[in-house]
């Protein structure tokens, strides 16, 4: 599931900060000294505020403890320059804390947001790291092979990718609604597969895949959820043709960045938890594939592409914490098991044919997934 917003993590290893109380401002985070090494950084996240506790950090691993005081659902984002998302964390519901832990390994200028609701810009500040840290997958060759696994992992996808969205965008402009109805789950379970590596693309994912209920002020629904919406429920319209050209091009910009971009451990480790997050927030709702009840394609290739960002770490997982490698085995098995059981010829039942008992196993077992996964992140850290 995306929204109209800009996600994916990055990771690392170093000093970092002490925690020290200081105000939030109405409109933006709080200034702050430099961060001394040796905890995480406190973020108080409110419907108009955004409060650091320190607005600098060494450069290495950092730590945020994002807290939400206030009344909706929100998300923290670290970006680099040009907006590129160093690290994220998203579905922060209110009276929650979760942990981002991000690789920065280079200094300079940063910036932190606040995203209450999880629409718009989000609430905006300055954010300085000093020094510079050797990276991870430098430091380590178990995590350097993880992500050059990972990589390869993302290439194998990218050109199907291609492949099936370009089928999928011919059947539409031919006017072939059976064969773009069949195509259509198909082209975006590669997609799902990598959705925290295309997502940090800036606004490539939101023209591809945000969904009509998310769309903000003034921003045109595009990408394959107009399209299943042409198909599925208003018929082909005089522009489908246009929409189906602008994906294409869309996806081939994604396809030659993501063979290109830099990976790092930590951003496989919470690009696991983010597709995990990803079903709990929209497969499992129905709320993904609105109008083609098809989420659990979406949710099988969400699952998969988890597995996959673990997998890769398995080995500097099973040396550093042996009983979590274990419980991540179990944990994917058993939702492995409940998507099987919803098998229909290729693909997979229509959420619509799901009963309520059904549905519920399905969270429980996500949820169950959810927490070891959520460690991973702090055991690929350590040193």
């Amino acid at each position: 599931m995306t929204r109209p917003k800009l996600p994916a993590a990055l990771a690392g290893l170093a000093a970092l900060a002490t925690l020290a109380a200081c105000g939030d401002s109405g409109s933006g985070a709080s200034g702050g000294t430099p961060a001394a090494a040796g905890g995480p950084i406190a973020v108080e996240a409110k419907d108009d505020a955004c409060g650091l506790t320190k607005a600098e950090a060494a450069a290495g691993t950092i730590t945020f403890e994002v807290s939400n005081k206030g009344s909706r659902v929100t998300e923290f984002y670290l970006y680099g320059e040009g907006d590129r998302i160093m690290g994220e964390v998203e579905n922060i519901t209110p009276g929650i804390t979760r942990r981002l832990i991000v690789e920065v390994p280079d200094g300079g200028k940063y910036q932190t947001s606040c995203r209450p609701g999880m629409t718009g810009d989000g609430i905006r500040a300055d954010f300085t790291v000093t020094g510079a840290a050797t990276r991870q997958a430098d430091a380590n060759v178990k995590l350097g092979e993880a992500t050059k696994g990972y990589q390869r992992y993302v290439n194998a996808q990218v050109e199907p990718l291609q492949a099936k969205t370009g089928e999928f965008a011919a059947a539409v402009k031919a006017g072939k609604v059976d064969e773009a109805k069949a195509l259509f789950p198909v082209a975006r379970t590669y997609w799902e597969r990598i959705e925290p590596v295309a997502e940090s693309f800036g606004d490539l994912d939101p023209r591809i895949d945000a969904r009509e209920a998310d769309l903000e002020p003034g921003q045109e629904f595009t990408g394959f959820h107009r399209l299943e919406k042409d198909l599925w429920v208003s018929g082909l319209r005089a522009d489908s043709g246009k929409i189906a050209d602008q994906l294409v091009t869309d996806v081939n910009e994604i396809v030659t960045k993501a063979k290109a971009v830099e990976l790092t451990p930590l951003q496989l480790a919470n690009g696991a938890k983010e597709l995990l997050d990803e079903v709990a927030t929209g497969k499992i709702t129905g709320e993904e594939d609105t109008f083609s009840h098809t989420d659990l394609w979406d949710f099988r290739a969400n699952v998969e592409g988890s597995q996959a960002a673990v997998a890769a770490l398995r080995p500097v997982v099973a040396e550093r914490d042996p009983a979590l490698a274990k419980a991540l085995d179990e944990k994917f098995a058993a939702v492995d098991a409940l998507l099987e059981k919803q098998r229909s010829g290729e693909g997979y039942k229509l959420y619509t044919d799901l009963t309520p008992d059904e549905v519920k196993a399905f969270a429980e077992a996500v949820d169950a997934l959810g927490e070891p996964i959520s460690k991973v992140a702090e055991v690929v850290a350590q040193k």
